[in-house]
């Protein structure tokens, strides 16, 4: 098998060295650039599927390439499908794909190939890509020398590794590796190293875990606020505000239960998880390749034979009995990793339920103070139209005395005129106030009108336009 640094395309002699930034990344020179693809011609466009790849190795060193998706392709052995999974110009969701030779990983912002020897990320120029590529150049140097202190096997390498473990746990970038402790502590109190895969998985999954987190923690400080001026005063900038949180609250916890989801399904499937020990199965290819140059003895045939044998006689004696159980894969390493962040990521979307939940309340007694209020509206409504039915029968009263008519009461020669007009004026007065508290009464006995809470409402009303007129 070629070594790791002969997979790295050789620069001619023509180019211009690469230089080097501030951050310890090599970036392509800007004119005669050499990527995966070769020179290029002078006259001829660079076609669009060419896209510069940041790739990491083992040891934490960073190098710009320009590749096209046939050279990822032929590198990584990934199908052309999957490759369209990390085109930050499609919309796709969060997804984590283990396959023969490479690992895709399209969690949020992170999106990237992992393979046993090496981390390719596409879209590096990200922002918020920059404080991830940190962190995983910083655990891959420490995964690094946890291998060659592991490697040497006496007890003067297990007082290092312990040490290096007790040096992450205090500093300040392992201080909110809090979801990973058990996953910490194999890797580097163990026996075993954790694999390269893993500790590139593990670092998406923390990166993509906790910018879920931060997002929810931010909505929900913004909410809680917002939500109590809405309670205590209803208005369109409260509620404008109010239905934008929502709308970033649903398009958070989409994104969190997606995330939740793949995690999930790649703990009930034991296969998908084996399918990830990108380490282990390139040991394997190694071994057999070196099995085969040397040829086999009888008593290794025999015994392979004889365990052929066994296993057919297992699988019959499971076919007739009609009990087959599946094949037990060893994924406690993998499935420990991946519980710790489902255990994270499941109480971020807890938490966004628990905020979704003090939204609908909120709602909720918006509407009832809404209803409330049209209820008032409506009692206030027929109040207004019973008073006006009242005082249009005064206005009856009053036409009919205003016909051009002649009657007694209008005779100037009787002294009693004006006495039968009072009583005339007073008593229809008093009928309509008597016929309007008999209406009233009513509404109230048959539960129509709320007599206290009207009046209660009518005279803050009428203090509040004084109070605006003053």
């Amino acid at each position: 098998m070629r070594p790791h640094h002969q997979l790295l395309p050789q620069p001619s002699k023509s180019s211009p060295p690469a230089v080097e930034d501030p951050a310890g990344s090599h970036r392509p020179p800007v004119a005669g650039s050499v990527g995966l693809l070769g020179p290029r011609k002078k006259g001829t466009k660079a076609t669009t599927s060419v896209r510069a790849w940041l790739l990491i190795d083992s040891e934490g060193n960073s190098q710009v390439l320009e590749a096209g998706k046939h050279a990822i392709m032929r590198r990584t052995g990934l199908p052309a499908r999957d490759l369209r999974i990390l085109d930050p110009v499609l919309r796709c969701p969060s997804t984590v794909l283990g396959r023969e030779r490479a690992i895709v990983i399209n969690l949020e912002h992170i999106k990237a190939i992992i393979t046993a020897q090496e981390v390719l990320l596409v879209n590096s120029a990200d922002l918020s890509v920059t404080p991830f590529v940190d962190e995983l150049r910083r655990r891959l140097v420490r995964h690094q020398q946890a291998t060659t202190i592991a490697s040497e096997g006496n007890d003067d390498g297990h007082t290092k590794l312990h040490d290096l473990g007790e040096s992450r746990q205090n500093s300040p970038s392992g201080q909110h590796d809090g979801v990973g402790k058990e996953v910490v502590k194999k890797q580097l109190y163990g026996s075993k190293v954790l694999s390269f895969e893993f500790v590139a998985l593990e670092t998406c999954l923390e990166a993509a875990c906790t910018s879920l987190e931060n997002e929810a923690k931010g909505l929900e400080k913004e909410a809680h606020p917002a939500l109590e001026k809405l309670s205590s005063k209803i208005s369109t900038l409260n509620l404008e505000r109010v239905r934008q949180i929502k709308s970033r609250l649903v398009a958070i916890s989409g994104r969190v239960q997606k995330v939740r989801d793949e995690i999930e399904h790649l703990l009930d499937d034991d296969e998908d998880m084996a399918e990830m020990y990108l380490t282990d199965k390139l040991s394997v290819e190694s071994d057999l390749e070196n099995s085969s140059a040397s040829s086999m003895n009888e008593q290794m045939r025999d015994e392979m034979d004889d365990e052929i044998h066994q296993a057919a006689e297992v699988d019959d004696r499971n076919s007739d009995t009609g009990t087959g159980t599946s094949k037990q894969l060893d994924v406690e390493e993998l499935e420990m990793l991946l519980e710790a962040y489902f255990v994270q990521i499941d109480g971020t979307l807890n938490k966004l339920s628990t905020l979704r939940e003090d939204v609908d309340d909120t709602e909720d007694y918006i509407n009832i103070m809404l209803d409330d209020k049209q209820n008032q509206l409506l009692q206030m409504g027929v109040v207004l139209s019973t008073a006006t039915l009242v005082v249009n029968a005064f206005i009856v009263v009053a036409g009919i005395f205003g016909m051009n008519i002649g009657i007694e009461l209008f005779d100037e020669e009787l002294k009693t005129g004006n006495k039968k007009f009072m009583w005339t004026i007073g008593g229809s007065s008093m009928a309509c106030v008597f016929f309007f508290v008999i209406a009233i009464a009513w509404g109230k006995h048959m539960r129509l009108l709320d007599i206290p809470s009207l009046f209660f409402v009518c005279s803050r009303r009428i203090r509040k336009n004084v109070r605006w007129f003053a």
